[in-house]
């Protein structure tokens, strides 16, 4: 953990959680000072009537509340492609928007905050601010954004409904990007279990992951405190014992509910924690490079960067082991990290994760090209793998 002294820790989206919570986002966007509502989401939530619902809960608003429903944008694709963000962009000013509702998983909540970003700072494509792979802004230079702004993820997973980072797919220079800036963030996240019992058994399985990682590795991260460890050990530890249930069984509203709350506890001690992040480094290049889902690369990479890179991971085991309920007392931490990874192999068969990327078919002969976008990929600036550590991780990855 940091021993610097200097702790500073942020969350400030305010968070309501319960079943059933959408009926109250008129009232909480009046609270905010909203007068005209864009909704963002995508064509998935769309077509599952999902956008309906929640457009619903001011169609149907009969209290006199200001708030109204402006408009509808749901074309965000996956991977919160820049060019999306810009359409998104277009669609809010065109119909007069003053506040953002995002209703989706992770790509439709980063977009939305790039969407506010971009409104904020007058600019009309978001790529002008990201030409360099990342775009840091820190406060107190980065200044409050007056934009109402509501998260309702639809996924257990990104926990982007908290979180001052956004990911985005640069089409123009073939990478993942990031824009880390405080009060991206959203005011508000409704965190509402109801909106998440029809995700099927693999979306679960493989945001659940996502949640994990962010847990396990805000626990490894030499930036991480006792406020970050908290979070982090409550997300895995509920994350671990609640994935198989909600696989088991879909409905089960409580645990839907609590892998919610892991979820937003995950990714705030993961932002307020972020340093090395290794297995995030290499999801996010072979999602550039191969489209994969961000989190079904973060479920098949977790135990092989652990394993590959077990110098990194050894002096953590420790907390590592609590955080996935795995028993600590009396044990030497090169057999604690064995367990761990163990226990991770484990949970990827109970909830039928992807182990390997041998469904996407990637060559064997593009193990130079994986080496060198995991090198280069932004998110490994604070901690470059050493190239044959990452064709090891690779070698195994590929399947």
């Amino acid at each position: 953990m940091s021993n610097t002294g200097l702790v500073r820790y942020n969350m400030r989206t305010v968070v309501q959680a319960t079943p059933g919570a959408i009926i109250t986002l008129p009232s909480l966007f009046e609270g905010l000072g909203a007068s005209r509502v864009v909704l963002l989401s995508d064509a998935g939530l769309q077509a599952a009537g999902i956008v309906e619902q929640v457009a619903n809960t001011f169609r149907s608003n009969s209290s006199g509340l200001n708030p109204t429903l402006a408009g509808v944008f749901t074309e965000i694709a996956a991977n919160s492609a820049c060019e999306t963000v810009n359409a998104a962009l277009r669609y809010a000013r065109e119909v007069g928007a003053d506040s953002i509702l995002a209703v989706g998983g992770g790509s439709v909540l980063d977009a939305a905050k790039g969407v506010k970003y971009a409104m904020h700072n007058r600019i009309s494509d978001i790529r002008e601010v990201l030409l360099g792979g990342i775009k840091l802004e820190s406060w107190p230079q980065a200044r409050p954004i007056q934009i109402p702004h509501i998260a309702v993820p639809t996924t257990a997973g990104t926990g982007a409904e908290v979180s001052a980072a956004a990911v985005f797919y640069n089409e123009d220079l073939g990478v993942k990007c990031n824009l880390v800036v405080p009060y991206i963030e959203a005011d508000i996240a409704v965190l509402d279990a109801n909106l998440t019992l029809g995700l099927p058994p693999g979306l679960t399985a493989s945001t659940g992951m996502d949640a994990l990682t962010h847990a396990l590795e805000a626990l490894a991260s030499p930036a991480a405190t006792h406020f970050t460890d908290s979070h982090a050990t409550t997300a895995a530890q509920l994350i671990e014992s609640r994935l198989p249930l909600v696989i088991e069984n879909g409905r089960d509203v409580q645990a839907r509910h609590d892998l919610l709350q892991a979820s937003t506890l995950a990714i705030d001690a993961f932002v307020n924690a972020l340093n090395a992040i290794p297995v995030h480094n290499c999801a996010h290049a072979f999602g550039a490079l191969y489209h994969i889902p961000h989190g079904d690369a973060n479920s098949v990479l977790l135990p092989i960067v652990m394993e590959v890179l077990s110098d990194f991971y050894l002096p953590h085991a420790t907390r590592l082991a609590a955080a996935l309920n795995v028993e600590t007392h009396g044990v030497d931490n090169e057999t604690l990290l064995a367990n761990v990874i163990a226990s991770l192999r484990n949970l990827q068969e109970k909830t039928g994760c992807m182990t390997t990327f041998a469904r996407f078919e990637i060559p064997a002969g593009d193990l130079p090209k994986i080496v060198m976008a995991v090198a280069t990929d932004p998110a490994g600036m604070f901690y470059p793998i050493p190239p044959d550590k990452i064709a090891q991780i690779v070698e195994q990855a590929i399947g």
